[in-house]
């Protein structure tokens, strides 16, 4: 369903909020307050962390608005497949890479989701960890972090009417200010999996 719907015209106000998405996932105060890894990978784990955000949010609404939800993600397949390009992959390997990420997108979208829905930090902290910070036990703190802010973005995306966030109207966290208004963050103990409580430091 995701690549069978390419080369069709989008509207713009799409195209906006998908920038959108973009926007803050590129926001400085993700890899320096939050300590993402400032990689291709770790930019990429942040469009997904923003996507899935978004699409959480725009699921739960009437089928106009999913199907416009569903323009985005299009837009976002769209541009990984022509990054891809420029970058030199060919064709036969471009359908392969297309194929993974549409399964990484798949895979942290139902984790992330099912985290947010229960509302359980630890959970979402882990699956944080896990695909942000690639296991990275050290990592626990910043994985904790994100995790806080992403549940402060879901509460801030649920206060905002669909017409606003379709038409790319949206008022993201500041992710700076978020950092310094958390002195401390739960995070997932790396073996146990219970939350520990650790200071913020960037």
């Amino acid at each position: 369903m995701l690549f069978g719907l390419f080369g069709r015209r989008i509207p713009e106000s799409r195209q906006a909020v998908y920038g959108a998405i973009v926007a803050q996932a590129r926001q400085p105060a993700f890899y320096l307050d939050h300590a993402v890894p400032d990689t291709v990978e770790g930019r990429f784990e942040m469009i997904l962390v923003h996507a899935t955000l978004m699409f959480h949010r725009l699921g739960r609404e009437a089928p106009a608005t999913r199907a416009a939800a569903q323009d985005v993600l299009d837009v976002f397949f769209t541009d990984m497949d022509r990054n891809l390009r420029e970058l030199g992959v060919g064709d036969l390997s471009v359908g392969k890479k297309m194929k993974k990420l549409g399964m990484a997108y798949a895979g942290r979208s139902q984790a992330y989701s099912r985290a947010i829905a229960a509302g359980d930090a630890v959970d979402l902290a882990a699956a944080v960890l896990r695909n942000v910070f690639r296991g990275d036990a050290g990592a626990a703190a910043p994985a904790g972090r994100v995790a806080a802010y992403m549940l402060a973005a879901t509460e801030r995306l649920d206060g905002q009417s669909a017409d606003d966030l379709i038409e790319a109207r949206i008022a993201w966290p500041d992710p700076a200010a978020f950092a310094a208004s958390q002195p401390h963050a739960a995070a997932p103990d790396p073996v146990s999996g219970a939350a520990t409580t650790s200071v913020s430091q960037p």
